[in-house]
């Protein structure tokens, strides 16, 4: 049975010792050298600059993080976790932007907009989701982590984004109707967040020290330290890019490689280190939460950000230029998004859902020249999924029809052990 639930305030955690608030002081501390060399004129190797802009914006990714967790006292959880999820990444789209900017003048930057963008998502999925099954394993021997009913709005709305997503690659461009349906999908998606019940939030370290603030005191230092943060990652990220491509050249390093994993790796360090905290101490259901809240905005507002900005710069309406590389990376990070939602339809990754994820993950990096066969993989792995699991459909899609109707679903017995 589905019953409404009265909406509950949630807590602010009780004050935490001054010491939590160090990290905060730290990762301010780690922007200064980049912000140093861009405002003082300085060129060290693009070695260097890679890796003192990497820096800077790991840093001010960290404060963003922390910033929008302690959103979670003053707004509903369920659209503050979306809230989360779009700022903690909101380092990863200023990245991906820069390079779709500077397609509309050098063509040869569309690739790079496509690489970071694929790499974001693909990392988030192959690597992150299964941080936190092994998490879980390690530290209290479950093998899977079970969402709570009410997340089958996220997983739903994951494939249907997933499912329009595998059109894009057979397009000569990420198009303009592109962006308005992707962003379509996530505003409703927002939407629905927004109207499920509040809960008690998990915070913890500088956010938790943030939100047992005052109103005015934590609502004051959550704005400076966003603006602070976001400002940094603004001034950072074109020479971040350019950095990366130059130590690519130097270095003799493919430079679409180092594009897709370096610069994603940088930017979301926060979010896996935030939901690494959450599983470790058995939050598993909010760490995977965040991580899918995540990777619905990156596989929604990311990919229909590129053409628009793309139009902006360009100074006329258009679609991002795809190549037959780009085509084929996007066509597997949405065979492995829809693998991934296939193996959920339980509401759970087990162990061996995870492993899958990421062994067909990490084998793509010592298989470079096999990608399309990892695309079948995907998809066989996703039907094979889908006919294990296909009692669970319905109880999912129900779910989903609750969530959307704002009500929630009564607790089914966890398959955690």
């Amino acid at each position: 049975m589905y019953e409404r639930e009265r909406p509950s305030a949630p807590v602010v955690p009780a004050p935490k010792p001054v010491r939590n608030l160090v990290p905060i002081g730290i990762a301010a501390a780690v922007t200064l050298p980049g912000l140093v060399i861009e405002l003082g004129g300085f060129h060290p190797s693009p070695t260097v600059r890679a890796i003192v802009f990497g820096t800077a914006i790991v840093g001010a990714a960290f404060l963003l993080s922390w910033a929008a967790e302690a959103l979670q006292v003053d707004v509903s959880a369920g659209l503050a976790l979306g809230l989360l999820a779009l700022i903690a990444v909101l380092p990863e789209y200023i990245v991906d932007g820069t390079f779709a900017w500077r397609a509309a003048e050098d063509p040869s930057q569309a690739q790079f907009a496509v690489a970071n963008m694929t790499g974001a998502n693909r990392i988030l999925i192959g690597a992150a989701w299964p941080m936190v099954v092994l998490i879980g394993w390690v530290r209290f021997r479950r093998r899977a982590v079970q969402l709570d009913d009410g997340h089958s709005l996220e997983l739903v709305i994951l494939l249907v984004a997933s499912l329009y997503a595998i059109t894009i690659p057979f397009k000569d461009t990420i198009s303009l109707v592109d962006l308005g349906v992707l962003v379509a999908i996530f505003a409703v998606y927002i939407w629905r967040l927004s109207k499920l019940p509040a809960e008690e939030p998990h915070l913890v370290g500088p956010a938790k020290a943030i939100a047992a603030l005052s109103k005015g005191a934590r609502r004051g230092v959550t704005i400076v330290m966003g603006v602070a943060a976001a400002g940094v990652v603004l001034l950072v990220a074109e020479p971040f890019a350019e950095a990366l491509i130059e130590t690519g050249t130097e270095l003799g390093i493919d430079q679409f490689l180092l594009v897709q994993w370096l610069a994603p790796l940088a930017s979301e360090a926060p979010e896996f280190v935030v939901v690494a905290i959450f599983a470790w101490r058995g939050a598993t259901t909010a760490a995977m939460g965040t991580l899918v809240s995540s990777k619905i905005n990156q596989w929604t507002l990311l990919v229909g950000m590129l053409p628009l900005i793309y139009s902006i710069s360009l100074g006329e309406p258009a679609g991002l230029p795809l190549d037959d590389r780009q085509k084929s990376e996007l066509l597997l990070t949405a065979a492995q998004t829809i693998a991934a939602v296939a193996l959920m339809l339980d509401r759970r990754l087990s162990w061996r859902g995870a492993s899958a994820l990421g062994v067909l993950f990490v084998a793509q990096f010592f298989l470079r020249d096999h990608l399309t066969a990892f695309t079948y993989v995907y998809f066989g792995l996703a039907i094979i999924a889908t006919i294990a699991q296909r009692v669970h459909i319905v109880e999912t899609f129900r779910d989903f029809v609750a969530g959307w109707r704002g009500e929630v679903a009564t607790p089914a017995p966890s398959h955690e052990a």
